[in-house]
């Protein structure tokens, strides 16, 4: 079973949502979830600044709430924002009520018309309801970044394997995964380059 690509049954679940690009297109959309955290996201803005790279961040509200001035330097300095609910909360265990509040809670923070589910997951009910609001982003390309079980090269090797014309990649905002995003990043943005790929925001 492959982890980092998305299965088939995922994509026939979610049918409106997006889950890669212009497939003509060379190009590739390098989204962030779960920030902004002080002890990553200026990290990940300096290597995007630094490599002339713009992406999309899917934010938590509360994150967005506690750090104001990040969420600020990350519209400033052009990249684009997505809704990533409030608490990262799962869309299985929640009522819909609840779940929408939740995200309606952090796009009083974020303001932005595309939602991504924490985890990648949620009830058909939820999506439908969702899909109504917001345009719902998905995934190309996870590199797994997050895993305990995953090396920095690990993570530049899927990014290696996997990535193709319109792949729309995860990376995390993390702690988690900031150990190890401090080499796999700068190395996955110039093996992209190396291989003709623009880099564009949702």
């Amino acid at each position: 079973m492959i982890i980092e690509q998305p299965a088939i049954y995922l994509r026939w679940l979610y049918p409106r949502a997006l889950w890669r690009m212009d497939r003509r297109e060379r190009a590739v959309y390098l989204t962030f979830d779960d920030g902004p955290i002080p002890e990553a996201t200026p990290f990940i803005l300096d290597t995007l600044r630094q490599h002339q790279v713009k992406a999309t961040f899917f934010m938590v509200g509360d994150n967005v709430r506690k750090h104001p001035e990040l969420y600020e330097q990350i519209v400033r300095e052009g990249h684009q924002v997505g809704n990533h609910t409030h608490n990262h909360i799962g869309g299985l265990r929640h009522s819909i009520k609840h779940y929408m509040y939740n995200v309606e809670r952090a796009n009083a923070y974020i303001q932005s018309p595309y939602f991504r589910p924490p985890h990648g997951w949620m009830r058909h009910s939820l999506y439908a309801v969702l899909s109504r609001r917001y345009k719902v982003v998905m995934w190309d390309l996870v590199t797994r970044d997050y895993s305990k079980w995953m090396t920095a090269d690990d993570i530049v090797d899927n990014v290696r394997r996997y990535a193709r014309n319109g792949s729309i990649i995860t990376f995390h905002d993390s702690l988690k995964s900031i150990g190890k995003l401090r080499t796999a990043l700068p190395q996955s943005i110039l093996w992209l380059k190396e291989q003709g790929y623009e880099f564009k925001t949702i």
